[in-house]
């Protein structure tokens, strides 16, 4: 194994962040700049101090131990330290009794757990997963008594919507959305009046602010110091040169997210047009008729409220998606109803019948009992059809990502269809048109086709009922 003096952070904001003075620093952007890294290395300064102790938090412990996480890559550094792990409690005891601990703030009174804790060292891993009141909370516990001056590190990826964004918006172009690099590892203190944040370039300028002394007398309120360093995957020259194919991987990703995680935009939020454009499928990607040999999915979003003149529900919509020997993503057809239970059923089976058997028909299951109830009125209407049943997993943006990512690759191509002008307008105005019915049947269709065996699925057939 490496000895403990050829670990060493990566020349460049990897560096500056480990080096850095400031009470609270942040290290954040890009997707893959060694983030992790550099928060797993920031409490080894300290090791050979008995009475030291850091907590790590992450918001929830399935985080903390997922594949490849905070505590794998623990595994592969702190244990080269002859530290010794005990992964039922998540926390690492070095030979000079100093310790490390790892933990979750899944909700907003987790915190309460750590009333009257003294800890000298903080580190956030994704800093915006965690909330305002969160962070400013464990900001009063971050105190030492073991001649470490208490300070907080964090990393996180941008998250325009986060309070984050707002508290590191210095260091950002509020334009652009981007890091200002001649800004980055710049320090700036503050103060927190009630719940408003005062800054200053210098200290000294935040003298009139001031909170009542033990002796009864005005004194300043001592300012907190904060630095913000702008992560990039091309710094990380050891992931690249690990894993040249990760730049590709985020190259791949829908434009939202590719602007977040590669480019470290914090400006950049969900609008229509930037999950689906029409472009995307060019004229020479629509086709006449449909390609022979295709494996072929029809997905669903239910509804059950018809339409009236007052009203403007959800439909149930259908949309059938196939992949071709060659690669290609075909969009054979999508249909749209607006109808009570019974229309609904009848729309599935008329649908099934019209695609044949070899489509296979996915429809989303809602949790619980009523959604199992509703799986076994459906099934007796399609028996005989190749019908998929799963649960919704993650949100819907999430689920129409992969999709998105191969529409705008040029991978998609469209049947023409009277249908074609409703499914491309609903499509460009995801996320923030008012339905958003085929996109669903799209992701669910398309998402099935990437998993030939969901694992949360029920398949029922006249065969397997009998």
């Amino acid at each position: 194994m490496a000895a403990a003096n050829a670990i060493r952070p990566q020349a460049g904001p990897q560096m500056q962040f480990l080096s850095s003075s400031a009470d609270i620093a942040i290290y954040g952007g890009s997707a893959g700049g060694g983030k992790t890294w550099a928060l797993l290395m920031e409490p080894l300064r300290h090791i050979h101090n008995p009475e030291f102790g850091a907590v790590f938090f992450r918001r929830s412990t399935v985080q903390i131990r997922n594949e490849g996480g905070l505590w794998d890559e623990s595994l592969k550094l702190y244990s080269t330290l002859g530290a010794s792990p005990r992964e039922n409690v998540l926390d690492w005891k070095f030979p000079a009794g100093s310790a490390v601990t790892m933990a979750h703030l899944e909700h907003d009174k987790t915190v309460n757990n750590y009333q009257g804790s003294q800890i000298p060292l903080i580190l956030f891993d994704e800093l915006t997963h965690f909330s305002e009141k969160q962070f400013f909370y464990m900001l009063s516990r971050n105190r030492s008594m073991c001649g470490v001056r208490p300070y907080v590190r964090a990393t996180c990826n941008p998250d325009a919507d986060s309070w984050v964004a707002r508290f590191i918006e210095w260091w950002i172009d509020q334009e652009t959305g981007l890091p200002i690099l001649e800004r980055s590892g710049k320090v700036r203190w503050f103060v927190r009046i009630g719940d408003k944040i005062v800054w200053a370039s210098d200290p000294a300028e935040l003298a009139e602010y001031t909170m009542l002394g033990e002796d009864g007398e005005q004194v300043p309120i001592p300012p907190k110091s904060v630095t913000f360093i702008a992560a990039r995957l091309t710094d990380n020259k050891a992931l690249m040169a690990a894993d040249p194919g990760y730049m590709a991987s985020l190259m791949a990703l829908p434009t939202v997210e590719r602007e977040r995680l590669l480019g470290g935009n914090w400006k950049i939020r969900p609008a229509a047009g930037l999950y689906f454009k029409r472009e995307w499928v060019t004229q020479s990607n629509m086709l006449d008729r449909v390609p022979p040999d295709c494996r072929w999915v029809r997905g669903w979003d239910l509804a059950a409220t018809p339409k009236t003149d007052g009203n403007d529900p959800d439909a149930t919509a259908g949309v059938k998606v196939g992949r071709c020997p060659d690669g290609r993503i075909i969009v054979a057809d999508a249909r749209w109803g607006h109808h009570g239970p019974s229309g609904v059923r009848a729309m599935l089976k008329g649908t099934a019948g019209e695609d044949g058997p070899e489509t296979e028909v996915n429809i989303p299951q809602d949790p619980g009992q009523a959604g199992k109830s509703q799986v076994s009125d459906i099934a007796k209407h399609l028996e005989g059809y190749n019908v998929r049943f799963s649960t919704e997993s993650g949100d819907k943006i999430t689920r129409f990502s992969p999709f998105s990512a191969q529409a705008e690759a040029g991978n998609v191509w469209v049947v023409r269809g009277s249908w074609n002008e409703a499914w491309f307008s609903e499509l460009e105005g995801f996320p923030i048109a008012a339905h958003d019915d085929a996109v669903d049947g799209t992701s669910r269709a398309f998402n099935a086709l990437l998993n030939e065996a969901p694992q949360v699925a029920m398949m029922l057939t006249k065969r397997h009922r009998r």
